[in-house]
C-alpha cells in the first residue's frame, strides 16, 4: 500500500498523528514533510525488526563472549574466575556511560547521522578487541565498544517514542524487546559454535561482521525520524534543562529507578551464569541449552505483552509482571537454600522469572517515556544512563558474591525485585495497577 499524507503545522499534537499514521501503514509508503520533501518510511514490520536488530548489537556483544570466558582467560593470563566477569561488567559500564553523549547529540543533529556513526565505531572497536594482546587492552576495548553499542539503546528508544504513541508505543517497544530477547537464546550457541571452528577472537570478527551489515540496512533504509520543530541546540543550558525534565518527572524518574533495580538482576544472571553452569553445576557444555531454555520463555512473554496490553493496559501488565518477578525470586532463593536444587529446576525457574521481567520492562520503559516526546533522545539518554550503569554496578555486587553456588545469585536477585516494587510504589503513590491509560488532546497519555 501506498499512502501520501498532506502538508500538517507541526505542533505536537499534529506531529503525534501524522506518526500515528506511519505507524498503521502495512508496508513502505511515502509521506511529505512540511516543506514538501517525500520520504520513504519502511513499514512497521521492518521498522520493527530493523530497530530490533539495531538493539541485538548489543545484546550479541554480550552473550556471545559467556562461552568464551574461559579460553579468553587462560590465553590472556586472567587465573581468577570472578576478574573474567570485567569482560561483560566493564562493557555494561561503557554501555551506560556512552548513553551520556548520544541523546543530545541526536536531539541536535538528527538520529540517522548519529547512529552511523556509533555503529561504525561499534564494529571498528570489535576489530580492536580481536586484535587485543593483553587483559588490559581487551577490556579498554569492550569499554569503548560498550560506549559505541550505547548509541543503539538510546536512539531506537527515541525512534519508538518519535513514531508512537500510548499503547501502540507500549506493543512496538514489545516487538522489539521479543526480537531483542530472542539473540540471548542464539548468542551462547554462536558463541559456543564459532569456538569450535576458530578461536574466541573470530567471535569478535563476527561482531564487526554484523555491526557493518546493521550500518548498511539502517543507513539504506531508515528515514530520519526526527522532525526539525524538535531539534534541540548542543548547549550546556539546553542538555541541563532537558536532563533536569527527564529527572524530575514523576513518571520518568520513578519508572526509571524501577528498572534499574529490576536490569541489576539482569546483569548479575549474565555475568555470574557461566559460573553458576560451570562451577555448581559442573555441566559447561550445556551452557548453550541453559541460555536457550531461560530465554525463550523471556522472549515469548515479549510477544505476549505486546497482545494483552490493549486491554488490560501499561500499568495492570507492567505491575502484574513485577509483583510476580518479586514472588518467583523469593520462591527460588527459599528452594535453593532448603534443597541440593537440579539444574532442571534452576532453569525453569529462571525462565520463569524472566517471563516476568519481560512482562515489566517494556512497559516501564513506555511509561518513563510517556512525557518525554519532545527530548526524547536526551530523556532516553538520561533514563538509560541511570538504569545501565546503575543495573551494572549492582550486577557486579551480586556477581563478585558467588560463592560455588547459586544462592548469593537468587537472594541478590529477590533483592533487586523488592526494591524495584518499592519503586513502583512511591511513583503511583501506593497504588497498583492503574487503568487503562487514556490518550489526552496533546498526544500525552493521561497518568
Amino acid at each position: 500500500m501506498v499512502a501520501r499524507m498532506g502538508h500538517f503545522p507541526f505542533t505536537e499534537r499534529s506531529y503525534v498523528a501524522r506518526n500515528r499514521a506511519i505507524g498503521q501503514q502495512p508496508a513502505m509508503f511515502h509521506a511529505t514533510t512540511p516543506s514538501g520533501q517525500a520520504i520513504a518510511v519502511p513499514g512497521r514490520r521492518e521498522t520493527v525488526v530493523l530497530l530490533a536488530g539495531l538493539m541485538a548489537l548489543n545484546a550479541f556483544a554480550i552473550d556471545a563472549m559467556i562461552p568464551a570466558l574461559p579460553a579468553i582467560g587462560a590465553e590472556l593470563g586472567v587465573a581468577e574466575d570472578n576478574r573474567r566477569q570485567l569482560i561483560v561488567v566493564m562493557y555494561m559500564l561503557g554501555f551506560g556511560v556512552g548513553q551520556l553523549f548520544w541523546g543530545p547529540l541526536a536531539d541536535r543533529f538528527g538520529r540517522k547521522p548519529i547512529l552511523a556513526i556509533g555503529v561504525a565505531l561499534y564494529a571498528g572497536f570489535a576489530l580492536l578487541c580481536g586484535v587485543a594482546s593483553s587483559f588490559e587492552l581487551l577490556i579498554a576495548g569492550r569499554v569503548a565498544m560498550g560506549m559505541s553499542a550505547a548509541v543503539t539503546r538510546v536512539l531506537v528508544v527515541a525512534m519508538v517514542r518519535d513514531l508512537f504513541e500510548g499503547e501502540a508505543m507500549a506493543k512496538v517497544m514489545s516487538l522489539v524487546f521479543m526480537t531483542f530477547m530472542l539473540v540471548p537464546v542464539l548468542a551462547p550457541n554462536i558463541g559456543q559454535a564459532i569456538l569450535l571452528v576458530g578461536p574466541w577472537r573470530a567471535i569478535f570478527l563476527v561482531l564487526a561482521g554484523y555491526g557493518a551489515i546493521m550500518w548498511l540496512w539502517s543507513f539504506i533504509r531508515l528515514p530520519e525520524t526526527l522532525h526539525p520543530e524538535f531539534r534541540r541546540p548542543l548547549s550546556v543550558h539546553a542538555i541541563s534543562g532537558a536532563a533536569r525534565t527527564a529527572s524530575l518527572d514523576r513518571l520518568s524518574l520513578g519508572y526509571t529507578l524501577a528498572m534499574t533495580a529490576v536490569f541489576g538482576g539482569l546483569t548479575a544472571y549474565i555475568a555470574s551464569i557461566q559460573q553458576i553452569v560451570f562451577d555448581t553445576y559442573d555441566a559447561p557444555h550445556l551452557i548453550g541449552l541453559v541460555f536457550a531454555a531461560v530465554a525463550a520463555p523471556m522472549a515469548l512473554a515479549s510477544w505476549g505483552n505486546s497482545r494483552v496490553i490493549g486491554k488490560y493496559g501499561l500499568r495492570r501488565v507492567g505491575h502484574g509482571g513485577l509483583i510476580a518477578f518479586v514472588a518467583i525470586t523469593a520462591l527460588h532463593a527459599i528452594i535453593a537454600h532448603l534443597i541440593a536444587e537440579p539444574l532442571w529446576l534452576f532453569c525453569t525457574l529462571m525462565g520463569l522469572t524472566l517471563m516476568a521481567f519481560a512482562f515489566t520492562t517494556s512497559n516501564f520503559a513506555t511509561l518513563a517515556m510517556t512525557n518525554m516526546v519532545a527530548i526524547a533522545g536526551t530523556a532516553s539518554s538520561v533514563q538509560g544512563v541511570v538504569g545501565t550503569i546503575g543495573g551494572a554496578l549492582i550486577g557486579l555486587v551480586i556477581g563478585q558474591a558467588f560463592d560455588g553456588t547459586q544462592i548469593p545469585f537468587l537472594i541478590g536477585l529477590a533483592a533487586c525485585g523488592i526494591v524495584g516494587l518499592i519503586g513502583v510504589l512511591m511513583t503511583e503513590r501506593g497504588k497498583l495497577f492503574g487503568a487503562i491509560d487514556a490518550m489526552a488532546d496533546d498526544g500525552s497519555v493521561k497518568t
